[in-house]
């Protein structure tokens, strides 16, 4: 999948913290994306991927209930659809065959977000 700089995405945003996905949503809106879906688990995400109606994800590492998201990636990584891992830090690196993806720290800020997309645009 190839996607320019500065063209409108659509992105799947994979969170389970409701409030932090609605701030997420927020800045993707406000820099001019569309969110294709927003879901909180692996199941909700690997559905969403299966539909492939979005350009990129924001993934995070670790869902409710101790899921990890790394079956999301391999979904996406297959899929071709770029995705930026979002994580608070303080976590056992990816596995290796994820190792070299983007990541974008919590707390998230509007210019974190934008240079993470701009990011994944630049490598697509």
């Amino acid at each position: 999948m190839t996607i320019e700089m500065n063209q409108t995405l659509r992105i799947l945003v994979v969170e389970d913290e409701p409030l932090i996905a609605m701030v997420l949503e927020d800045y993707l809106e406000s820099l001019g994306h569309e969110v294709a879906g927003a879901v909180d688990s692996v199941e909700g995400a690997l559905a969403m991927v299966a539909g492939g109606d979005f350009d990129a994800a924001i993934l995070d590492v670790h869902l409710r209930g101790g899921e990890a998201s790394w079956p999301v990636a391999d979904a996406l990584v297959a899929a071709s659809k770029p995705f930026l891992l979002a994580t608070g830090g303080h976590v056992e690196p990816p596995p290796g065959r994820h190792a070299q993806a983007p990541v974008l720290i919590k707390p998230f800020t509007m210019d974190g977000v934008r240079l993470g997309l701009d990011g994944i645009a630049a490598t697509a």
